[in-house]
C-alpha cells in the first residue's frame, strides 16, 4: 500500500469510527424526541406513527437493518427491538429477518472481494486479531453456528471474519437462514422481559 493509499485507508478507519460516535449519539437524541412525543411510553401511538407512511415505514426498516450491518455504526439489538415495538411480533421479525440476511449475505461478499482491509475499517487491530485466532480451529464453523444464534455475540464481526474462511456460499447462507431466527426471536423475549422488569420496578 503506497503513502497515497495508506493516507486514505487511514482517514477512513477514522471516519469510520466518529460515525459509529455520531450514530450513538442520534440514537439517544432519537430517542429523547420519540419521548417527548410521548411515543415511547405508548408503543401503539409509536406503531401509528410509523405505519402512517404505509409502504414506506418498512421499507426503510430494512434498509436501515441492512445499511447497520454493512456498516456496523449503529447498535444492532436497537434497531431490533425497535423493529418488534413498531412492527409487532410477526411482521417484526419479517422485517428484522429480511433485513439481517441480505445485509449479512452483502457484508460476507465485500470482505470476499477486499480482505482484512475492510474489516480494520470497523475493528482494531487487537479485537480482530483476538478472533483471528479461531479461524484455525476445527471448531470454528460451530462457532459460528452459536454466534449467529446467540443475541449477545458480535454477529456481524463474525461474519466479516467467516468471509476470510473457505466456507462456501451456499453453506454460510444455509447457516444464517437457520440461526438467524433464533437470535431475532431471542431479541423480542429480552424486550418482553425487560418491559416486564421496568413495569415490576416502577410499581
Amino acid at each position: 500500500m503506497n503513502n497515497d493509499n495508506s493516507r486514505y485507508y487511514v482517514f477512513f478507519q477514522k471516519t469510520f469510527k466518529l460515525l459509529g460516535i455520531l450514530a450513538l449519539i442520534a440514537s439517544f437524541i432519537a430517542a429523547f424526541w420519540l419521548y417527548k412525543k410521548g411515543l415511547l411510553s405508548d408503543t401503539n401511538a409509536l406503531k401509528h406513527f410509523i405505519l402512517r407512511y404505509h409502504f414506506w415505514g418498512p421499507f426503510i426498516f430494512i434498509v436501515v437493518q441492512i445499511f447497520q450491518i454493512i456498516f456496523p455504526v449503529i447498535p444492532g439489538g436497537l434497531t431490533t427491538v425497535a423493529g418488534f415495538v413498531i412492527f409487532g411480533p410477526v411482521e417484526g421479525f419479517i422485517y428484522n429477518y429480511v433485513g439481517i440476511i441480505v445485509g449479512s449475505i452483502i457484508l460476507f461478499e465485500l470482505v470476499r472481494v477486499y480482505g482484512v482491509k475492510f474489516i480494520l475499517l470497523f475493528v482494531d487491530q487487537k479485537t480482530f486479531q483476538k478472533y483471528e485466532q479461531r479461524l484455525d480451529t476445527k471448531g470454528y464453523e460451530r462457532f459460528f453456528i452459536f454466534c449467529m444464534a446467540s443475541p449477545v455475540s458480535p454477529a456481524d464481526l463474525m461474519v466479516m471474519l467467516t468471509g476470510l474462511t473457505r466456507m462456501s456460499f451456499k453453506r454460510f447462507l444455509i447457516i444464517i437462514l437457520l440461526s438467524k431466527p433464533i437470535s431475532i426471536i431471542s431479541y423480542s423475549y429480552l424486550l418482553i422481559l425487560g418491559g416486564d422488569l421496568l413495569k415490576w420496578l416502577h410499581h
